[in-house]
């Protein structure tokens, strides 16, 4: 059971934290704290306040620093203030879903793949010199497709017709991924912006927090030099 002389009653909640949680009011930046006594107007710089309740104000502020240039938050914007207030890795949970691409897709991906690609054009390339050399010089423009090639015109007209669609539909599925990608992009770059901000402000905090200790050793010090003149100068009379 913890001792009561290890704990704090917050003046904001009313609940115990551990002592070593405690920040003094007069340590939080000015915003954050106006922001603090809007929702507890009784709250002042003479009070104290746990550091996860404080932490909870500065997601909040910056919450409404980011509803104020961007307007309304987007569904990706909410995704990232939850992350940092569950303290999540936001990575973690952009990870690619498993595929659940069609037949369909997954064949058009490899037709766009394998179209574009030097072993189509190569292997394109001999398929024309053979069926030109056939019908033209082996079987002397009498086989079963003589000059002008009708055939082969035909072939080639609907490969380039069937080809197209297939290519744009890949085409298309790309670029939803890379929409996709950006969408994570952002909302890690975003994240890694407001903790930036974050770490400013607790940078901030323990400036002043150490300023504040410094000013109040330096005081008792001066008392303390204060009383030994004090006792030095009776003692000399």
């Amino acid at each position: 059971m913890i001792s009561h002389m290890n704990t704090f009653c917050s003046d904001l909640s009313n609940k115990q934290f551990p002592l070593a949680e405690r920040i003094s009011a007069k340590t939080i930046r000015k915003s954050i704290l106006t922001l603090i006594q809007k929702e507890h107007p009784k709250f002042s710089e003479n009070h104290f306040l746990a550091i996860d309740e404080l932490n909870d104000y500065r997601q909040k502020y910056l919450s409404n620093i980011m509803e104020e240039q961007l307007g309304e938050l987007s569904s990706l914007d909410k995704t990232v203030l939850d992350s940092l207030s569950n303290k999540r890795i936001l990575s973690d949970q952009l990870e690619d879903t498993p595929s659940t691409d069609t037949f369909g897709q997954r064949v058009a991906d490899k037709v766009a793949s394998f179209g574009g690609s030097w072993t189509f054009i190569i292997s394109f390339v001999a398929f024309l010199l053979f069926w030109i050399c056939l019908n033209a010089f082996i079987l002397l423009n009498k086989g079963f497709d003589p000059y002008p090639f009708i055939l082969l015109n035909l072939i080639l007209s609907c490969l380039a017709a069937l080809q197209a669609p297939v290519i744009m539909m890949s085409q298309n599925r790309q670029e939803e991924k890379d929409r996709e990608r950006a969408k994570k992009d952002y909302m890690i770059n975003l994240k890694s912006e407001v903790e930036i901000r974050l770490l400013h402000e607790k940078i901030d905090h323990l400036i002043i927090h150490q300023q504040q200790e410094l000013l109040e050793m330096q005081k008792i010090q001066i008392d303390t030099m204060k009383d030994l003149l004090l006792k030095n100068k009776r003692h000399k009379e």
